[in-house]
C-alpha cells in the first residue's frame, strides 16, 4: 500500500474535523503552560504553529498524542477524545493499551532524529510495523522500501543512522513514522537541527505529504514554508492562541501586537 492509497477520500476528509482542541489547559506543578488553547484543524489540513520557545507549542503537540495529559479540557482525534473516556460528566484516564493504540495512529517527528544506531535506516522503518502491529515482515519491508523511495532515499536503506547527514536522518524519520499509515501527522519544529543547507530536503518531503493530503500540524520557524503549505497558522504566547487565520494574511498583515513584534523578528 503506498501512501496516496493510505489516505482518506476528499469526501470523507471534509466529513468532520480531524483534530478538535476545547480550552485545553497543562500544568507542570504551579506552572500553566497551556491556558486554554481552543483550535480545531480539518481532515487534509495543514496548521503551522509559530510563536517564541516557551509559548507552549511544543508541549500542545504532545497532549495531542497524549505523551503528556491535558489538566483540563478537551481533546479529540478524528472524533475520539484523546487518552480519556467519559462517563456522564466525569473523564477517566484510558487504559495504558488503549492509549498506546490511538498514539500509534498519530506520528510525530521530533527535533531530534531518535533513530535507532544499532538498527539499519530500513530496519529503523520496518521495527514498529512488526513489532507494534503485528504485520507481516516480509510486507513491512516492502512498504519501507517504498517510503524510502517517497523520502528520496532509496539508495539509503542499508546505510546506519551514522553514515547520513542529519537531513537524511530526518527524512528517514518521516518514513518510520508514516509507515505505520497514521491518520495524522505532528511535526515538533523538524529541521531545527539542521544545518541550514539541508533544511530544504526535508520541508521538500512535508511538501509532498501535504500535497497528498496528509492532515499535518507543524510547530515551525519556517515561514516561507507556513506561507506556502500552511492552510491555517496560528500565533501562540504565552500559553494561549493569539492571532490565527490564513498564513498569507496573518504574515502579511497580523493584527494583533504581539504577533506583529514576533514577526518583525522572524521574516
Amino acid at each position: 500500500m503506498t501512501l496516496r492509497d493510505s489516505l482518506p477520500s476528499a469526501t470523507a476528509q471534509a466529513a468532520s474535523p480531524m483534530v478538535v482542541s476545547e480550552g485545553v489547559h497543562k500544568r507542570f506543578g504551579a506552572l500553566e503552560v497551556l491556558k486554554g488553547v481552543t483550535l480545531s484543524v480539518n481532515a487534509g489540513e495543514v496548521m503551522c504553529l509559530v510563536g517564541p520557545s516557551g509559548s507552549g507549542k511544543s508541549t500542545f503537540l504532545r497532549c495531542i498524542n497524549h505523551l503528556e495529559q491535558i489538566s483540563a479540557g478537551r481533546l479529540y482525534v478524528d472524533g475520539e477524545l484523546v487518552g480519556y473516556r467519559q462517563r456522564g460528566d466525569r473523564l477517566f484516564e484510558m487504559h495504558p493499551k488503549d492509549a498506546a493504540r490511538q498514539r500509534r495512529q498519530i506520528g510525530m517527528v521530533f527535533q531530534r532524529f531518535n533513530l535507532f544506531p544499532h538498527m539499519t535506516a530500513l530496519e529503523n522503518i520496518v521495527a514498529a510495523p512488526v513489532k507494534d502491529q503485528g504485520r507481516r515482515r516480509e510486507a513491512a519491508i516492502e512498504q519501507g522500501r517504498d517510503l524510502l523511495k517517497q523520502v528520496g532515499l532509496s539508495d539509503k536503506a542499508d546505510a546506519y543512522p551514522a553514515q547520513l547527514s542529519g537531513g537524511q536522518q530526518q527524512r528517514v524519520a518521516i518514513a518510520r513514522a508514516l509507515a505505520m499509515e497514521p491518520k495524522l501527522m505532528l511535526f515538533d519544529e523538524p529541521t531545527s537541527a539542521l544545518d541550514p543547507e539541508l533544511v530544504g530536503e526535508v520541508l521538500d518531503v512535508m511538501r509532498a505529504l501535504a500535497d497528498k493530503g496528509m492532515t499535518m500540524i507543524v510547530v515551525t520557524h519556517e515561514m516561507g514554508f507556513a506561507r506556502e503549505v500552511a492552510d491555517s497558522l496560528v500565533f501562540m504566547d504565552d500559553g494561549v492562541v493569539v492571532e490565527a487565520g490564513n498564513p498569507r494574511e496573518v504574515l502579511a498583515n497580523p493584527t494583533h501586537a504581539r504577533t506583529r513584534a514576533f514577526l518583525s523578528k522572524v521574516l
